[in-house]
Parts: structure tokens; C-alpha cells; sequence
């Protein structure tokens, strides 16, 4: 499905972060509505490295993009001379800027800041000189505590929340400019989708709770999780979101959620009525409290007004597209 007027054909288009969950899912939307477009994927693939916390450094996974045919790039991009070499070669028409550390959890500030703040300037000027839109993840966790969540609200209170206010805060400077290109930042709140498995336990807890009842177990819920509403996106609303951007009325910053909140009881009440498996519930007390969101929702206002963006897909909607990948990757991923 297209979701724009704009003939992506021909068109040269950088896709950071390229081998993660959004990023290589903007990948095939691009190879299968677009073949003539020229996609160029940069990830820092995954290694053996651990941040702090024991998490990998990377998720970016190859598997992700089995059957993609165009250019794959490994590298980080707080490498300079990468970037140098990218902004010399290519010629790029519209920049998607999915890379990051994504982990809330990871305690290393500093690497943190360099990474997700950074080289997001140094990809943004790349942009500008290359006269290409750019396109880039913000995040929900932008809000932390904060209880309204518009843009202009935020409430950070994690290291990773923190810098994607920085990225905003950069975004704004730069609009003060006349600019060639627009800039939108899109806040993303809870996605889940195909190609998330290989986030691991960052991966959203739809794909965990799937896999927990077909392994036969039954799903833990925090006490209260009736209570505890969150705004989950389905992948293919992100994606429309983001093709959207690329023709925006106005460059800033954008919600993307579907506006509605939903409880992680929902969650596991329409994946046991999908798998037709009921295995009851356990409660278990929340070790969280204090730190940790029991309410998010999207106010999609100017999204729909600039963007022209409306999500499709309600939670039972997204669950049922879903639910053949998380048998698939249970038979053959889960160990």
C-alpha cells in the first residue's frame, strides 16, 4: 500500500538504523512499492558487545533483512569518516534517521549523548547539503512523567528520553533557518510489530506475552495492569507515519500513536482469543512503581492536521495481522 503522491522512483534514500525493527520494515516498504528507488541501509550490526546493564550494544540483525536487494552498509554513526565517505559517494534525496540507543536502561550517559544527539546534527547537516528531507525517531519517552502528551510537555526522566529532547531541541534551531529540506521528528510511542523479535527483551511485550502462551505458560501481569493503559502502535501506522513526513505541511515534531490507550490485560486477553489458548493470568506486584509509565496516549491533533496521517489499525487489528509472524518465530526462533 502506498500511503503518498510522491514517486519515490529513482530516488536515493539513506535509512539509518536500517537493520532494526523500523528501520528495515521502512526498507521493504520502500523495495516493494518503489523497485527503481535506490535504498542504502547503515546499521551498526550487532556484535558481542554489552552496554553496562548486559543488554547488546546493537540489535540491528541480518535476518531482518533477508530478501532486501539493496545497499548494506555496517557501521556507527559516530564514526565521522563514514559519514564523510556517505556524504561524498551518494546523493541522497530523503534521509530516515532510525539509529539509536534505544535501551532506557542503559546507565552510559556519555555514549548515550554522542550517539543519539550528535550524530544527529552531523546527519542533519549531511541532509541540508544534500537538499534531502530528513525524517528521523523521536520518542514518547520524550513525556516521562509528564501527564499531557503534546509536543512542548516533555517530562524526561531517563538518560535515553533526555537526548531525544535534545534531538528536538536541535530540530528547532535549525527550523529558525531557510531551509531547503523539511524536517519532521516523529515521536513514536509503544510499536510492536514484525521484525521487532531480535530487540530482545526490548522487544514489546505483545511478541513476549505471544510467545509465553504458546510456550503453554501463563502470562505474568503486573497487579493493577487493568489500570496501566498505554498508546501501542502497530508497525504499518509507523510506516505511514514516516512516508507521510516526507511531504509534511509543516516540518516540526510529531506524535505517532494511534491516540487511544489501551491495558496490557487487553493485550493478553486478544492474543489468547486470537491463539485460541487460555491459560488465566498470574498477578505479580510491580517492582516499578515510581518509575514507570502507568499511562500514555498520543494527542494526534497536529500529526493528522500536518501529516495528513490517521492510524488504521486498532489493537485487535494489529494483533491479528501479527499473530502468524509470532507462531513463525516460535517455531523457528524460540529456543
Amino acid at each position: 500500500m502506498k500511503y503518498t503522491d510522491i514517486n519515490f522512483n529513482k530516488k536515493s534514500i539513506l535509512i539509518t538504523g536500517g537493520a532494526g525493527f523500523i528501520g528495515s520494515n521502512l526498507a521493504f516498504y520502500f523495495q516493494n512499492n518503489y523497485p527503481k528507488c535506490k535504498i542504502i541501509v547503515l546499521d551498526c550490526f550487532r556484535s558481542g558487545e554489552t552496554f553496562s546493564n548486559g543488554n547488546l550494544k546493537s540489535f540491528g540483525h541480518f535476518k531482518n533483512l533477508l530478501g532486501f536487494k539493496g545497499i548494506v552498509i555496517s557501521g556507527d554513526i559516530n564514526d565521522k569518516k563514514l559519514l564523510k565517505n556517505l556524504e561524498k559517494n551518494y546523493k541522497f534525496d530523503y534521509i530516515f534517521h532510525q539509529a539509536a540507543i534505544s535501551d532506557t536502561t542503559v546507565s552510559e550517559q556519555d555514549l548515550m549523548i554522542k550517539t543519539n544527539v550528535n550524530a544527529y546534527e552531523n546527519l542533519l547537516k549531511i541532509a541540508i547539503n544534500h537538499k534531502a528531507n530528513m525524517i528521523y525517531a523521536s520518542s514518547a519517552a520524550t513525556y516521562g512523567d509528564s501527564d499531557r502528551f503534546e509536543v512542548g510537555y516533555e517530562s524526561p526522566n531517563n538518560a535515553y528520553g533526555f537526548s531525544k529532547v535534545m534531538m528536538d531541541n536541535i530540530t528547532y534551531e535549525y527550523l529558525k533557518k531557510d531551509l531547503d529540506i523539511s524536517i519532521v521528528g516523529l515521536k513514536y510511542f509503544n510499536v510492536y510489530g514484525p521484525r521487532e523479535f531480535y530487540k530482545n527483551k526490548t522487544a514489546s511485550m505483545i511478541v513476549q506475552f505471544g510467545h509465553q502462551i504458546l510456550k503453554g505458560l501463563t502470562p505474568k501481569l503486573f497487579e493493577g495492569s487493568d489500570k496501566i493503559l498505554r498508546d501501542f502502535i502497530y508497525i504499518d501506522d509507523i510506516i505511514q507515519a514516516n512516508i507521510k513526513a516526507c511531504k509534511p505541511k509543516k516540518s516540526g515534531i510529531y506524535n505517532v500513536g494511534t491516540g487511544k490507550a489501551r491495558s496490557f490485560e487487553d493485550i493478553v486477553n486478544i492474543l489468547q482469543n486470537e491463539l485460541e489458548i487460555d491459560n488465566g493470568k498470574e498477578y505479580i506486584p510491580n517492582p516499578f512503581i515510581g518509575q514507570y509509565q502507568f499511562f500514555t496516549q498520543a494527542n494526534i491533533d497536529l500529526t493528522i492536521e500536518n501529516l495528513n496521517y490517521q492510524p488504521k489499525f486498532e489493537m485487535e487489528d494489529g494483533i491479528r495481522a501479527y499473530i502468524s509472524e509470532i507462531k513463525r518465530l516460535f517455531k523457528e526462533e524460540v529456543k
